[in-house]
């Protein structure tokens, strides 16, 4: 330690207490410089990556928006909803014509003294027409979602209820059970109509 001090002081004397602290300082100074420098470095690259981040969180939600505005505008068109109308239309007059089959098929073919079973069969061959149906109107959207999606499950009931009085009438009648039949799909039009502009 002493010779560390007579070596400080011998430099003191050789080259004078001001070069000694400037180069103290010089030293001080850069190494100050190359904190200051990686301090800043740090700083940028933490906001470029921040706001990258940013940058893409933004995009992502951009998007979102411009496919929620998409839905909503395109549940605004007049033309869509037509276009709903239209072909939903079509899929319940074809079933008007299948459920009439149906309720023929079960007088002929069923032994409808047995109403448990009759019913049951009823039920089942309205069902697949309703799943049936339902996957067709995936193919199709309207304000976003499917258009099984604005189906009621209760138009199977409804369906039912008219076959079955159909096929325990005492009289058969093709024309009557046909236009029950158009009735009550009738009815199963309007509830989706409504179901597809106000829900």
């Amino acid at each position: 330690m002493v010779e560390d001090v007579n070596s400080v002081a011998h430099g003191i004397t050789n080259y004078g207490m001001m070069a000694i602290t400037a180069a103290f300082f010089l030293v001080l100074t850069g190494l100050l410089w190359v904190a200051c420098f990686r301090w800043f470095k740090s700083i940028i690259d933490g906001m470029i990556k921040g706001n990258a981040k940013a940058n893409a969180d933004l995009l992502a939600e951009t998007r979102k928006q411009n496919e929620m505005l998409n839905d909503i505008s395109e549940g605004l068109r007049p033309e869509t909803l037509l276009r709903v109308k239209n072909i939903s239309s079509v899929y319940f007059d074809l079933a008007i014509e299948k459920v009439c089959r149906i309720i023929k098929k079960v007088r002929e073919e069923n032994h409808i003294v047995d109403r448990e079973a009759t019913k049951t069969k009823i039920r089942t061959l309205i069902e697949n027409l309703h799943e049936d149906r339902n996957s067709r109107f995936d193919s199709f959207s309207y304000r976003g979602a499917h258009l099984s999606s604005y189906v009621n499950p209760q138009w199977v009931d409804w369906v039912a209820e008219v076959v079955e009085k159909e096929v325990y009438s005492d009289t058969v009648n093709n024309g009557r059970a046909y236009t029950n039949v158009h009735a009550v799909y009738e009815r199963i039009k309007i509830d989706f109509y409504h179901r597809v502009q106000h829900v």
